[in-house]
């Protein structure tokens, strides 16, 4: 694109070229300074969410609840800060029914006279739901059994919307079964079992 644009000489007036070189430099100050914000705001997540480990970590050694959703695949700082705000308590709890209500995940079942179907529970916190997302996306690309689950559910048919919070939903599950043992995620799960099966 540079070789064009210095090959063919445009014939715009100085005053024009003046202008437009004018606003692409606010343009690029802009968008310096929107990254430095949202580093700043990437730390500042950050540094909340050691400040409330260290703050709900126990003391008998065992695991606490921010390390093991940190172990999770897809879990970034900006999920793991939703998940923190917006659901500590069914969190803590290890609620995954609650859990499934309040991001979206669990079905709603309609019924009238003869005719009965399931669909999406809209009444859900919208940036949970949003979180579960890109956890779910995120994950997807990182975790082989969540890829596998995602390439299964689009094989049949189903939209990628869908099929993400599918896998998201599987993940709450994982987390809340973690989160009752005190492990952490652990990647090669399957295999050493498949290893012995064999």
């Amino acid at each position: 694109m540079l070789e064009i644009l210095r090959s063919v000489e445009i014939n715009l007036q100085k005053e024009t070229v003046l202008g437009r070189v004018t606003h692409i430099k606010i343009i690029v100050e802009r968008m310096k300074l929107t990254d430095r914000q949202l580093k700043e705001t990437e730390a500042a997540i950050g540094n909340t969410v050691n400040i409330i480990a260290s703050r709900y970590s126990t003391k008998s050694g065992a695991l606490g609840d921010v390390e093991i959703l940190r172990s999770l695949p897809g879990v970034g700082a900006v999920v793991l800060s939703t998940l923190l705000a917006e659901a500590w308590d069914l969190i803590r709890r290890r609620d995954y029914k609650a859990l499934r209500c309040l991001v979206g995940t669990a079905p709603v079942t309609r019924q009238s006279g003869k005719s009965k179907y399931v669909m999406r529970r809209r009444a859900s916190s919208r940036r949970l739901t949003e979180a579960l997302y890109h956890w779910a996306g995120v994950a997807v690309l990182h975790d082989p059994v969540s890829k596998a689950r995602y390439a299964s559910l689009r094989a049949r048919g189903l939209r990628h919307s869908r099929s993400l919070r599918t896998v998201g939903d599987r993940l709450l599950r994982v987390a809340c079964t973690l989160l009752e043992k005190g492990e952490l995620f652990d990647k090669e799960f399957k295999t050493p079992t498949q290893a012995a099966a064999a």
